[in-house]
C-alpha cells in the first residue's frame, strides 16, 4: 500500500466509487481503502429479497448508466455486478482488504492509520456511509428477553424465522420490506413503530424520493410535492393487501418471553430492529470532530473543525439523497471541485 497521496478516500461502497470517478477525471492522485473482501459497499450486507426503490435509469453512478433489468425494480445482485464493474471500467485505484484504525494531524498532512500501515494525506474524505454501525434504541427489559434479537443489518432472509412468532421493529422502508419478507415464513407477525407508515402512491417509486430532496436545493418540479417516503414496491403491496402492514405501537417494555404494548402482552421467539443506523466515524475519534448530535460540523461536505477532512454520503447533513446511487454523484463532483482548486493553488 501506498505511504503519500494527496487524497485518501475511506470507504469503497457507492460514495467512495463516485469520489473515485471525480478525482480520476480531475487527475488527482489518491487513493481508495476499503475495508471490504470485494466491491459493493453496504450492498453487500443486504438481505437477498431487498430491491432496489428505482429503475436502473435512476440508480445510476456518475459517468455510467446502470444496464437494464428485466425487473422493474432490480435485485441486490445487479446493484453488486453494476459497482463491480464500475470499479473496473474507470480502473478505480481502490485498496482492499484495509481497515482504517485512526486518522491523526500531523501538521501539514493527516496520518491514515491502517492495519497494514500508516498513509499520509493532504485530505482525507470519508465514505464509509453507516451501515457497519446500526441502532438499536434503549428499551426497558430488552435484556432479559430470551429469543432472539437482531437488527436489520444482519438479516439475511425468512427462512430461520420459519414457524416463529416475529415483531419487526421500525415503520421505514426496512421495516415494511424484511415484514413483507417474513409473511409466507412467521407463524406469527406484527409491525411494530413509534410512528406512522407513510406510504407513497402505489405509482411512485424512489425517484421522487430523489426529486422531493433535489427540490430542497431549489431545483425540483411538481413531482418533488410527495409526503411520504416508503415505497410501494409489488412485495410490499403484496403484503399490505395481506393485512401484515397493519401497524402496532410501539412496545412499553420488553419481558423474557416477547413485549408489553399497553395492556396487551406479545409472546415472542424474534425481534428484528430495523431502527437505522449511525455514522461509522470511529476512525476519525482522534480528530474531536463529532459534536453532541453525533456528527462533526461540516459546511460544503467538509469539517468546520479541520477542512482537510471532508465526508459524502451520509444523508442529509452530507448534500439531499447523498445516500443514494443517483444521489451521491452531486456532492461528490461538488466537493472534488473544491479540493482541486485548493491543490492547484
Amino acid at each position: 500500500m501506498r505511504t503519500d497521496v494527496d487524497i485518501a478516500v475511506i470507504g469503497g461502497g457507492q460514495a467512495g466509487l463516485a469520489c473515485g470517478y471525480h478525482l480520476r477525471r480531475a487527475g488527482l492522485d489518491h487513493v481508495i481503502l476499503d475495508e471490504q473482501e470485494s466491491s459493493g459497499g453496504a450492498w453487500r450486507a443486504a438481505w437477498p429479497s431487498l430491491r432496489l426503490f428505482s429503475s436502473t435509469a435512476h440508480s445510476s453512478l456518475p459517468g455510467w448508466p446502470m444496464p437494464p433489468h428485466p425487473e422493474t425494480f432490480p435485485p441486490v445482485a445487479h446493484a453488486l455486478d453494476y459497482l463491480a464493474e464500475y470499479e473496473r471500467r474507470y480502473d478505480l485505484p481502490v485498496e482492499r482488504p484495509v481497515r482504517v484504525t485512526d486518522v491523526r494531524s500531523l501538521d501539514e498532512r493527516l496520518a491514515v492509520v491502517t492495519d497494514r500501515g500508516v498513509l499520509r494525506a493532504r485530505y482525507v474524505i470519508n465514505a464509509t456511509g453507516t451501515w457497519a454501525t446500526p441502532f438499536v434504541p434503549r428499551v426497558d427489559g430488552a435484556l432479559d428477553f430470551r429469543g432472539r434479537q437482531l437488527h436489520s443489518a444482519w438479516y439475511r432472509g425468512p427462512t430461520s424465522f420459519a414457524g416463529q412468532r416475529v415483531a419487526v421493529v421500525g415503520g421505514g422502508n426496512s421495516g415494511v420490506q424484511i415484514t413483507s419478507d417474513l409473511v409466507d415464513h412467521a407463524r406469527e407477525l406484527s409491525l411494530v413503530s413509534a410512528r406512522r407508515l407513510r406510504f407513497l402512491p402505489d405509482d411512485v417509486d424512489g425517484r421522487h424520493l430523489f426529486a422531493q430532496a433535489t427540490a430542497s436545493l431549489g431545483e425540483g418540479d411538481a413531482e418533488a410535492e410527495f409526503v411520504g417516503n416508503i415505497v410501494a414496491l409489488p412485495q410490499v403491496r403484496e403484503a399490505r393487501a395481506k393485512g401484515a402492514l397493519r401497524l402496532r405501537a410501539m412496545f412499553d417494555r420488553m419481558t423474557p418471553q416477547g413485549a408489553v404494548i399497553g395492556r396487551e402482552h406479545l409472546d415472542l421467539d424474534a425481534v428484528i430492529w430495523c431502527t437505522g443506523f449511525r455514522p461509522a466515524l470511529r476512525h476519525l475519534r482522534s480528530l474531536g470532530l463529532r459534536t453532541a448530535t453525533g456528527i462533526p460540523d461540516v459546511v460544503d461536505n467538509r469539517s468546520v473543525k479541520d477542512p482537510r477532512v471532508c465526508f459524502v454520503g451520509y444523508g442529509d447533513w452530507t448534500g439531499p439523497a447523498s445516500a443514494t446511487l443517483i444521489g451521491v454523484g452531486r456532492t461528490a463532483k461538488a466537493l472534488v471541485a473544491t479540493v482541486a482548486a485548493e491543490l492547484s493553488d
